[in-house]
């Protein structure tokens, strides 16, 4: 199990090509940075949500151990660069929000991408934002029973869910608190609509009536999602 850094950005003027270059290469040569993903909007068409405009962006970060997390955002990490106005003249403006997390995988049918390699595919984010009354019963209905609906979405090819953690960051970034999240890959928008309108999104709406009791928003967006070849 690792950790993953998620860094929400939301901003109103797309960066140019530069400044999109200049973050590439930032995390590209991140000191023991495993995996970055580079999330952008996309649309799906969900029968049981609809939660408005996504973030603008989202980076998810991925380190082997927390302390190599905990060094990318201390007061000298890596990342602290993204607050500078020369080099990134509309993120370091943007509003960011973070949160580090620990990652559990899980096992799918297809877990072969068929798009070709280093095309974006298609990701859609979860978020459960708010308190479960015994997070415990919680989190093992989810992690038992929910996500064996989850992984038998028709071309799936990846299922990860993220559970909160205590973590230190020094960067002035507002930080979340969300009880978990958790992402379904596909190929494409296409496919993941299709999944999305099968049976098992219905199989999957049944249980979610099934969970324990929990408040707060339950957010679900589709992005296009880049993967970066990191240093470490």
């Amino acid at each position: 199990m690792n950790t993953c850094l998620f860094l929400s950005f939301h901003f109103d003027i797309e960066p140019a090509a530069g400044e999109t270059a200049k973050l590439d290469a930032l995390l590209s040569s991140a000191p023991k940075l495993a995996k970055a993903l580079v999330h952008s909007p996309a649309a799906a068409s969900d029968p049981y949500v609809k939660d408005g405009a996504s973030p603008t962006l989202v980076l998810q970060l991925y380190f082997a151990e927390p302390s190599d997390l905990e060094t990318a955002v201390s007061r000298t990490g890596r990342l602290g660069a993204l607050a500078s106005h020369a080099e990134f003249p509309v993120l370091a403006k943007a509003e960011i929000v973070q949160q580090a997390m620990l990652v559990r995988t899980f096992a799918v049918p297809e877990p072969t991408f068929r798009t070709p390699p280093g095309e974006p595919h298609c990701t859609y984010l979860v978020s459960y934002e708010g308190e479960a009354e015994d997070l415990n019963a919680w989190h093992a209905h989810y992690l038992e029973q929910h996500t064996v609906h989850m992984a038998s979405f028709p071309e799936i090819r990846e299922l990860e869910v993220y559970t909160r953690l205590d973590w230190v960051s020094l960067q002035p970034w507002r930080r979340a608190n969300f009880m978990q999240r958790n992402k379904v890959v596909f190929d494409s928008p296409v496919a993941l609509d299709r999944a999305l309108n099968s049976p098992v999104r219905h199989a999957m709406r049944a249980d979610f009536n099934a969970f324990p009791k929990f408040s707060g928003p339950n957010r679900h967006y589709a992005m296009t999602t880049r993967v970066l070849h990191c240093a470490a």
